[in-house]
């Protein structure tokens, strides 16, 4: 292994840093979403609204207390700043949550374009070399050649290794947002509906 990334030449280090950091974000990202899974609890979710149908606004104060799921923490911004404006505290919630959920998924994003290209940059390095072999030594070397065509396959392979091998994380972790996305506006929508039903049988009372 240590012998094909020395033939692959001077790109095969940049590609390296490629391939740590893809797998450290990849890591990362898995843990925060096991994390995510975690703390989910769609029987508190319930709960909380049921307690908003019936106004018990203190009741949801210590339902919630310590809750780490990410729709809680949306619903109660919204509670809080119901008497202002929970809509856009939901959603300036919402939005945090998010940007929680999508970081560091634009490095991924970027060695997707990066690692092939910095294969096919060490493809023509290879190729150069491989003419300039040819040109001061003839067709009598060929293996002087060789070690130049084999340089430019093994960088080619390595960054479309890298890139092939991250565009899966990367699609599951963007579904897995759209999916919270999706949870997020079902909930909140909830929550505004409740809260509408209930301040309009308040003034009809």
């Amino acid at each position: 292994m240590i012998d094909l990334f020395l033939r692959g030449g001077p790109v095969m280090y940049p590609l390296l840093a490629c391939s740590i950091l893809v797998l450290t974000v990849i890591i990362e990202r898995m843990l925060f979403w096991f994390s995510v899974d975690l703390n989910r609890n769609r029987k508190l979710i319930e709960d909380v609204l049921e307690l908003c149908r019936q106004g018990d606004w203190e009741a949801v104060r210590s339902r919630v207390s310590g809750s780490r799921d990410f729709i809680i923490r949306v619903l109660v911004s919204g509670i809080l700043h119901r008497e202002f404006s929970m809509v856009k505290a939901m959603e300036a919630a919402a939005a945090e949550e998010i940007g929680y959920m999508r970081r560091y998924m634009g490095i991924l994003d970027t060695m997707i374009t990066v690692a092939p290209l910095l294969g096919i940059f060490g493809t023509v390095i290879g190729i150069i070399t491989s003419f300039e072999a040819l040109g001061s030594v003839g067709i009598d070397q060929p293996q002087a050649v060789t070690a130049g065509i084999a340089q430019a396959l093994i960088t080619t392979a390595t960054g479309l290794g890298i890139a092939i091998l991250s565009v899966f994380p990367y699609n599951y972790f963007n579904s897995r947002v759209e999916k919270a996305v999706v949870n997020i506006e079902k909930y909140a929508t909830s929550l505004e509906i409740v809260y509408e039903k209930l301040e309009g049988e308040e003034r009809e009372s």
